[in-house]
C-alpha cells in the first residue's frame, strides 16, 4: 500500500509539473523606418483593436487571444494578415518603406502567415484594384478569375509545412473567393463600364445553384464565404422590405432570425449591428430587436456599448471635438474656433470614390450659403502615407470651405467617437457646438437645402 501511495504521490508531482496548456499567441519584431502614427492589431471583424507598443528603434511584442483566429497588424499604411492558433510564436520584420520585398515572418505558424503574405501579394499583381479585371465581358471574366483561382491554387499546393486540415479548408476558401468576385460581377461592371443598366445573362450564376447557405466549419474559415452569405441574407432582407414595408434594419434581424446555425445567426446580427446602427431610424427599436435575437453575450456587450455611444450623438447632444488638426490654408484648426457658426463637415478622402463624387454638389452648396452663418469643412482621413495625395487632390480640384487633415485617419478620436464606420459622411453642428444632425443629407440629396432653410440659414 505505501509504495502505491508513493507511486500516487511522484506521477502527482510529475502532473503539477507538466507546462500549463498554452491558449494565447505571441507576435514581435521590428519595423525599420516606420512612419508616423500608431501600430495596431485588429481582429477582421473589428470587434477587437488595439495599439501596440513600439520602441523608438521599431521592436514590439505582443500576446494575442485565440479566441480570435485571424487579425490584421497595421501600420496605417501596410497591412498584414495573420492567422493565428494557440502556441504560435510568430517573429515579423520589415522595411515599411520597401514592405512587399523585405517582410519576413519566421516562428511557430510561420508556413501559414508566410502563405497568406504570398497569397495577398499574388492577387494584387493577378487581380489589382479590379477595375481592369471588372471591365471585361461575361467570358473573358470567368476565364481571368478561374486563372488566378488556378493561379492560388498553385502556391497553396506549392507550400510545405501547411497542415492537412488548412489546406482542405483553404481550396474550399479560393473557390469561394472566386464565387464571391463572380457574385459581385454585375454590380461593379456597370460602375467601371458606366453603363447602369448592365445585367449579366441568364445561367452566369449557375454555380451558385445548390449552394450551401449553412456550413458553419467555411463561415468560421472562410471571408469569401461570409461575404456570400451576409449578401444573400440581404438580398432575402430586401424583398422583404419591399414585399412588407418595413424598415431595412428590422426586414434584416427578421430575416436572419430564421437562420437555424447560432454560430452563423449572431455573427450577421453583430455585423450588421456594428456596421448599420448609426444609420437606423429607429435606433431603440432596432437594439432592442437585436438583443432580443442575439445570444453571444459578448458581442452583445460591444453592440450595448456602441448603442450608448450612438445615443450620445442624439440631436442637441454636445459634439465629439476634434483638436489642431492640420488647416490647408496653414496652421492648425479645432471645432471649438468655429463656435458661433454653423459648421457642416464632410468626412472622406482622396481614395474614396463615393467621396469625389459629392464634390461637385458641395461646390455648389458652399457657393450657394458662403455669405451665411456657416462653415463648409472637409475632414480628410487619408492615412499619412496618403498625404501629398490630399494636399495635390485640394489645389487641383480647387476644394472651397476649409480643409483639414485628421491626426490618424480612421483610428482619430473625432472619427471613432462619431462611429464613422463608412464615407462620405456628413455631419451638422450648430453654433453651441451641439449636434444638429450626425448623419446629415450629402450635399447632392435635396433634404439639405431643406435642413438649412429649417434652421433659416
Amino acid at each position: 500500500m505505501k509504495k502505491l501511495l508513493f507511486l500516487a504521490f511522484a506521477l502527482a508531482l510529475i502532473a503539477c509539473k507538466e507546462d500549463p496548456k498554452v491558449d494565447y499567441a505571441v507576435i514581435s519584431g521590428k519595423i525599420t523606418n516606420k512612419l508616423n502614427g500608431d501600430v495596431s492589431i485588429n481582429s477582421l471583424d473589428r470587434s477587437f483593436t488595439e495599439n501596440i507598443t513600439i520602441s523608438n528603434d521599431g521592436i514590439f511584442q505582443d500576446t494575442l487571444s485565440t479566441d480570435i483566429n485571424s487579425y490584421v497588424l497595421f501600420d496605417g499604411v501596410n497591412p498584414i494578415f495573420l492567422s493565428i492558433e494557440p502556441g504560435y510564436n510568430l517573429i515579423i520584420n520589415y522595411d515599411a518603406k520597401d514592405f512587399s520585398n523585405t517582410l519576413s515572418i519566421r516562428g511557430t505558424g510561420s508556413e501559414v502567415n508566410n502563405y497568406l503574405a504570398a497569397k495577398r501579394k499574388n492577387e494584387k499583381k493577378l487581380f489589382g484594384n479590379g477595375s481592369a479585371v471588372y471591365s471585361l465581358g461575361e467570358t473573358a471574366l470567368k476565364d481571368k478569375l478561374l486563372a488566378i483561382k488556378s493561379s492560388q491554387d498553385s502556391l497553396l499546393n506549392s507550400t510545405e509545412g501547411i497542415s492537412s486540415d488548412y489546406l482542405t479548408k483553404e481550396k474550399r476558401n479560393l473557390q469561394y473567393d472566386y464565387l464571391n468576385k463572380l457574385k459581385d460581377y454585375e454590380n461593379v461592371h456597370r460602375y467601371f463600364s458606366k453603363n447602369s443598366t448592365f445585367t449579366v445573362s441568364e445561367g452566369f450564376l449557375n454555380e451558385f445553384d445548390d449552394f450551401d447557405y449553412s456550413n458553419e466549419s467555411d463561415f468560421s474559415f472562410s471571408n469569401a464565404y461570409k461575404a456570400i452569405l451576409t449578401d444573400y441574407y440581404n438580398e432575402k432582407a430586401k424583398t422583404l422590405v419591399e414585399k412588407d414595408s418595413i424598415a431595412d434594419d428590422m426586414a434584416f434581424i427578421k430575416t436572419v432570425n430564421s437562420i437555424k446555425s447560432t454560430l452563423i445567426k449572431n455573427t450577421l446580427l453583430y455585423d450588421y449591428a456594428n456596421y448599420n446602427m448609426n444609420r437606423s431610424k429607429d435606433i431603440e427599436a432596432f437594439y432592442q430587436a437585436f438583443l432580443k435575437h442575439s445570444t453571444d453575450e459578448k458581442k452583445n456587450a460591444l453592440i450595448t456599448e456602441k448603442y450608448n455611444k450612438i445615443t450620445a450623438l442624439a440631436k442637441g447632444k454636445p459634439s465629439p471635438q476634434f483638436n489642431n488638426y492640420e488647416n490647408h490654408a496653414g496652421g492648425t484648426t479645432s471645432l471649438t474656433d468655429l463656435k458661433g457658426k454653423y459648421v457642416y463637415i464632410d468626412v472622406w478622402a482622396t481614395w474614396c470614390g463615393p467621396c469625389v463624387r459629392e464634390i461637385p454638389s458641395l461646390k455648389k452648396i458652399e457657393e450657394q450659403y458662403h455669405d451665411k452663418n456657416i462653415e463648409f469643412v472637409s475632414l480628410s482621413i487619408d492615412r499619412v502615407a496618403d498625404y501629398d495625395k490630399w494636399k495635390t487632390m485640394v489645389n487641383e480640384k480647387e476644394l472651397g470651405g476649409m480643409q483639414l487633415f485628421a491626426d490618424k485617419d480612421w483610428q482619430s478620436s473625432f472619427v471613432r467617437d462619431y462611429q464613422i464606420e463608412g464615407i462620405p459622411r456628413f455631419i451638422l453642428i450648430d453654433t453651441e457646438s451641439n449636434i444638429v444632425d450626425a448623419n446629415a443629407p450629402r450635399p447632392s440629396n435635396p433634404a439639405l437645402v431643406d435642413l438649412f432653410l429649417s434652421l433659416d440659414l
